[in-house]
């Protein structure tokens, strides 16, 4: 599913309107219209019922803005965290350790998830976000390159291709960890009241988002 090298060079495929990029004996077809990715500075990381989603912002006007919402499946988080993992290790092998970002001052109250997305611009289009359960990584000195991958029959396709700034790569490894915990403890405790004959609390759909962690700032 992912892979810690850098990915090759796009080549052509036989589809003028898509190109095709290989790594590692993974092949996928990338649509002229996700080609050139779109540009990333902080993530926002939310758990459903049945997927995870990730938001990622572009914080470099005002008001911030949505540039990319991906679906992930439950079980494509831990192999998603795990890759993510090796190739910072990569990365630090390479060029050495990720530069860090100043420490933002912590805010006397936490923002809900409403409060969150007052503050961004969110277009609909983007509403239904990007889905896919796979992911291929790859790095430069300075940023990160994710393409998002459906691997689905006939042919795996780039669903969405996003460039996060190195120095938000930590933060979002850290989200990313942080939340797939949460949602662990949640289905061992769901587990444990089943078990015991117990109900399980049934979440109310007009609720927002079971916990929202933001690896980078949206101000």
């Amino acid at each position: 599913m992912t892979n810690p090298e850098l990915p090759q060079p796009d080549g052509a495929a036989g589809n003028p309107q898509s190109q095709q990029v290989r790594q590692h004996h993974v092949s996928a077809r990338v649509p002229e219209s996700v080609s050139s990715g779109v540009f990333s500075n902080a993530v926002i990381v939310m758990t459903g019922a049945s997927e995870f989603i990730l938001d990622f912002v572009q914080n470099l006007g005002h008001p911030p803005q949505v540039s990319a919402r991906i679906i992930l499946p439950h079980g494509t988080m831990p192999q998603f965290i795990d890759a993510l993992r090796k190739n910072i290790d990569v990365y630090t092998q390479r060029f050495g350790a990720i530069p860090e970002l100043p420490k933002s001052p912590q805010p006397a109250r936490q923002q809900t998830p409403q409060e969150v997305y007052d503050d961004l611009k969110l277009s609909d289009e983007m509403l239904p976000g990007a889905y896919a359960n796979g992911v291929m990584i790859g790095h430069s000195a300075s940023e990160f390159k994710f393409d998002f991958l459906t691997n689905l029959f006939p042919h795996p396709a780039v669903s969405s291709r996003v460039y996060l700034a190195g120095p938000q790569v930590p933060r979002l490894l850290d989200s990313l960890q942080k939340n797939y915990q949460q949602f662990v403890e949640r289905v061992k405790q769901q587990q444990q009241q089943q078990q015991k004959g117990g109900d399980v609390p049934k979440k109310d759909p007009a609720e927002p988002p079971l916990s929202n962690e933001d690896s980078g700032s949206t101000e």
